[in-house]
């Protein structure tokens, strides 16, 4: 092993580590804020919303190691569009079901 696979080796497992670190941080906040009832009921969604963004931001960048540079742009892209596929399907499921229920009432 030459010194710069060395050297690589050691920057993943470091970011990996900051990674493991961030998403544990990022997933005991909200848990310790219900638990602990720390905040309203309003307040608590909108801090899970967040730490939830914000963990799926720290899985791209440090586990996928998915950013915006141009050699992993395709990546991104391919992500952003299975996304506003679920989003699609998901949404128009809730459609669906919203105004059938609308009809049976």
């Amino acid at each position: 092993m030459s010194a710069q696979d060395a050297k690589e080796r050691a920057h993943d497992a470091r970011v990996y580590q900051v990674g493991l670190v961030l998403a544990l941080v990022l997933s005991a906040v909200p848990f310790g804020a219900v638990a602990l009832g720390l905040l309203p009921a309003s307040g608590l969604l909108w801090m899970i919303a967040i730490c939830a963004i914000v963990q799926i931001l720290v899985h791209f960048r440090c586990f996928l190691h998915i950013d915006l540079s141009s050699n992993h742009r395709h990546d991104l892209q391919l992500i952003l569009f299975s996304v506003c596929i679920v989003i699609l399907m998901a949404g128009g499921t809730l459609w669906v079901i919203g105004n059938q229920r609308a009809m049976m009432m």
